[in-house]
């Protein structure tokens, strides 16, 4: 009898048993991204996404869905994710991902998934290029990470990495996945938004990942 399992459900534990997931530390973004500095442009509204954030935050908890409207969606725009070339999904189902061995099946929801349609003139198999995991803010972001490699796991049947985050709207997680027996996870430090130069950092990955 096949087992149904809900993403939201799984345990990070769960996930590296049940997918074959293996975690890799690694201290620096700069060797798998190349960072371009900030126009003063990029700057000025960056600090206003960092000031917004610091006064809803100064105020109580904010919800999942403030996170992504106030900040998640500004920063998207800023870093050029709003083009002809990419398409932007909102609360997607994922297919069921079978566990053979397990007799298990993994359904779930990601919250934002950013797929680039073209590469140069042809349509190809859509590729995913960032995958977006939101918790609210009195969650710490990598408790989302169980469902955020889950939801990228499918993908990895048609490419050999993608790059996934999870934020709870102050922290944020980047994730690099990759295809391997076993699948690899990269798990790069966190990018504070309040921090001056961190949320630097963090629009400066945005930007190198819609790039890709």
């Amino acid at each position: 009898m096949t087992t149904t399992l809900d993403a939201r459900n799984l345990s990070l534990e769960d996930v590296q048993h049940l997918l074959k997931f293996e975690e890799q530390l690694n201290g620096s973004i700069t060797p798998l991204l190349g960072l371009e500095s900030l126009t003063d442009f990029e700057q000025q509204e960056l600090s206003q996404i960092r000031n917004l954030f610091r006064s809803y935050y100064a105020a109580g908890k904010i919800s999942e869905g403030q996170i992504k409207f106030l900040f998640l969606a500004p920063l998207m725009k800023l870093a050029g994710f709003y083009n002809s070339s990419i398409k932007i999904t909102l609360e997607e189902n994922i297919v069921g991902i079978s566990v053979e061995d397990e007799d298990t099946n993994i359904k779930g929801r990601m919250d934002i998934l950013a797929i680039n349609k073209t590469q140069g003139r042809v349509v190809t198999t859509p590729f995913w290029i960032l995958v977006i995991e939101s918790k609210n803010s009195s969650f710490n972001a990598s408790e989302g990470l169980p469902q955020l490699l889950t939801y990228a796991y499918k993908s990895l049947e048609n490419q050999t990495s993608v790059w996934g985050v999870t934020t709870n709207g102050m922290d944020y997680q980047f994730v690099y996945i990759q295809q391997g027996n076993p699948p690899i996870y990269q798990l790069l430090p966190k990018l504070d938004i309040t921090r001056s130069e961190s949320s630097i950092e963090l629009l400066q990955v945005l930007k190198s990942i819609c790039q890709l």
